[in-house]
C-alpha cells in the first residue's frame, strides 16, 4: 500500500529526524507553531522544534522520518560534536518523559513498505535486536540511562550535565559543577567610555541576532548610543528587558532582516551561524539588494566565504566583523572590531563600531578577519593555558598563588589578560567572561586553519586538549580561566 496522505503520520509531540538544505538529519520534535511565525507556501509542512541546537524551522513532511524508526540507521551518520550533544538531548528527553518506544517500525514515508516477507523480516528484526543487545553501546547506554534514573548517582537531571558527571565520578571530583551565576545586565546604565564617544547615531535601522554574552552588551550599547535596533534571540525571554530599553522584538531572523537595513548577527558557533542565515525562517528568505548583513560569531573563513557567497547571490552587502574582548568590554564598548568584506557596509557600520568598541580594523577580502581572529586566539588560549599550570604548579609546590601574582604584576609578564584571569584562578568562582568552551571551539577552528595552510601547531594541539578535558568536567560554561581546574587536578 502506497501512503495517500503522509501529513497524517504526524502529531504533536512526536519525535522525529527533520532534514534541512544543506544539512543532515537532526533530532527533533512536532510542536505547535510560535505565535507570529509566519505560515510556509508549501503544503504538508509541520513546525520542528530541534535538540541541542534549540532552532525551530518549518519542515515538509518528505523531509521527516519517525525518530525511533530511524534511530539505529542515523545516529551513526553525524559524527559532529553538535550532533553528539542534540542526540544526548533528545535520549534524556526520552527518558525524563518517560517516553515509549513504538512496537511497529513505521516505513520510510517516502517509499513503499518493505517487500520482504513477513517470516524472513521477522528473523532478520529478531536478529537485529539480539545483535543490539549484546553491543558495548548498547551496554553503555544502559548504563547511562541507569546513572541518570539513581538521583545518588547523578543529582537533578536539571542541574548536571551527564557526561560530565560520569567524568567528574571517575576522577573523584565533586559532581556538582554548577555555572557561576551570571549578574543581570543593568541595560539603562550609560558607561562613561560611551558617553564620551559623543556618538551620532546612524538614521537606517539595525537588527541585531542573538542575545549570548557578548550580543547583549553590544546591544546595550547600539540602544544607548540612539541607534534603532531589532532584536532575535532563539529564547525570547532574553529580549524582554531590551525591549522595555527601545528595542523591538522580531519573531525569526528572518523578520528582522525584512525589517533592518543592516543586521548583526553574533551567535554561538559556525554551526548555528549557518543554521540562522540558511535555516528555515532565515535570513536568506528576506535578503534583497538593499540589505546588509554583518556576521560577528568567531566562526573560520571558510563559513565566512560561505555565507558570504549566499548573501551576495540574494545581492545583498556582507561583512564578517570579528570582536576581540570579553563580556567586560562588551558592556564598556571597548571591543576591537577585525572586519574585512564589503568597505561600503564597513563605513555604513561606523556609528555602531564606535559604540562596540574602541577601534575598528578593516582587512581586506572575506575570510582575512576570521583569520586574524583565530590567530589572536590561539596566542590567548595557549598563554591561559600556560597561566593556569603555572598556578596549579605554584600551589602544588607548597607557594602562595597571590604572591605568584603579585610578583608577576612587577614583571614583563604582566598583562590585562595574564592579571584578570590570575586573579579569577585565586577566587575559584569562574563566572562567565568568555566561556571556555567558545576558546576551546577558536582553538579547533586555528588548527583546522593551520592544517589548510600545512603548519604544525603542536602547542596549540596540546593547549587544544587541555581546554577539551576541562570541558568534559563539566566546565564549558564557565569562565575560560578554569581551564585551571584541568591543570590542578
Amino acid at each position: 500500500m502506497i501512503v495517500s496522505n503522509m501529513a497524517d503520520f504526524y502529531k504533536l509531540g512526536d519525535l522525529v529526524w527533520a532534514k534541512m538544505k544543506g544539512f543532515s538529519p537532526w533530532p527533533g520534535k512536532v510542536i505547535e507553531p510560535r505565535e507570529g511565525v509566519k505560515k510556509p507556501s508549501k503544503k504538508h509542512c509541520f513546525f520542528v522544534y530541534f535538540f541541542g541546537s534549540e532552532n525551530y524551522a518549518w519542515i515538509e513532511v518528505a523531509n521527516m522520518k519517525p525518530y525511533f524508526a530511524y534511530k539505529d540507521r542515523l545516529i551513526n551518520a553525524n559524527k559532529t560534536g553538535p550532533f553528539k550533544e542534540a542526540v544526548e538531548a533528545i535520549e534524556k528527553f526520552v527518558i525524563e518523559n518517560n517516553v515509549s518506544v513504538p512496537d511497529s517500525t513505521v516505513n520510510d514515508l517516502n517509499h513503499t513498505p518493505d517487500s520482504t516477507p513477513k517470516n524472513k523480516k521477522d528473523k532478520k528484526d529478531s536478529s537485529r535486536k539480539r545483535l543490539n543487545s549484546s553491543s558495548p553501546g548498547s551496554a553503555k547506554r544502559a548504563r547511562a540511562e541507569a546513572r541518570m534514573k539513581d538521583p545518588s548517582i547523578t543529582g537533578s537531571p536539571s542541574t548536571f550535565n551527564s557526561k560530565s558527571q560520569r567524568v567528574s565520578i571517575l576522577l573523584d571530583r565533586p559532581v556538582h559543577i554548577q555555572r557561576p551565576d551570571t549578574p543581570p545586565l543593568d541595560i539603562g546604565s550609560v558607561s562613561q567610555t560611551l558617553k564620551d564617544k559623543k556618538i551620532e547615531p546612524s538614521p537606517l535601522k539595525f537588527g541585531f541576532l542573538g542575545l549570548g554574552i557578548m550580543g547583549q552588551g553590544i546591544v546595550k550599547n547600539l540602544l544607548n548610543s540612539g541607534h534603532a535596533i531589532m532584536v532575535w534571540n532563539r529564547s525570547s525571554e532574553k529580549c524582554s528587558d531590551f525591549v522595555s530599553a527601545g528595542a523591538k522584538e522580531m519573531m525569526t531572523p528572518s523578520d528582522v532582516i525584512a525589517s533592518a537595513d543592516i543586521t548583526f548577527s553574533c551567535v554561538s558557533d559556525p554551526q548555528v551561524a549557518k543554521n540562522v542565515v540558511f535555516g528555515n525562517c532565515g535570513v536568506l528568505q528576506e535578503m534583497t539588494p538593499d540589505k546588509g548583513y554583518v556576521e560577528m560569531t568567531g566562526i573560520d573563513s571558510e563559513t565566512s566565504q560561505d555565507i558570504a557567497e549566499a548573501i551576495n547571490g540574494r545581492g545583498g552587502r556582507y561583512l564578517e566583523a570579528q570582536v576581540q574582548g570579553s563580556k567586560v568590554q562588551a558592556e564598556e564598548g571597548t571591543l576591537v572590531i577585525l572586519a574585512a568584506g564589503d568597505r561600503t557596509l564597513f563605513d555604513d557600520c561606523q556609528s555602531c563600531f564606535q559604540a562596540m568598541g574602541k577601534n575598528s580594523f578593516y582587512l581586506g577580502e572575506v575570510g582575512n578577519a576570521s583569520k586574524m581572529n583565530l590567530v589572536l586566539q590561539v596566542m590567548a588560549g595557549v598563554t591561559l593555558a600556560g597561566l593556569a599550570e603555572g598556578m596549579a604548579l605554584a600551589d602544588r609546590a607548597g607557594l602562595q598563588q597571590k604572591d605568584v601574582m603579585e610578583i608577576m604584576e612587577l614583571t614583563s609578564l604582566a598583562c590585562p589578560l595574564m592579571i584578570e584571569k590570575g586573579k579569577a584562578i585565586i577566587e575559584g568562582g569562574f563566572p562567565t567572561h568568555q566561556p571556555l568552551q567558545h576558546m576551546q571551539k577558536d582553538l579547533r577552528l586555528g588548527m583546522l586553519m593551520g592544517d589548510a595552510l600545512e603548519l604544525p601547531l603542536p602547542l596549540t594541539a596540546a593547549t587544544n586538549e587541555v581546554f577539551k578535558h576541562a570541558k568534559r568536567l563539566g566546565y564549558g560554561e564557565h569562565d575560560v580561566s578554569s581551564v585551571y581546574i584541568r591543570t590542578r587536578f
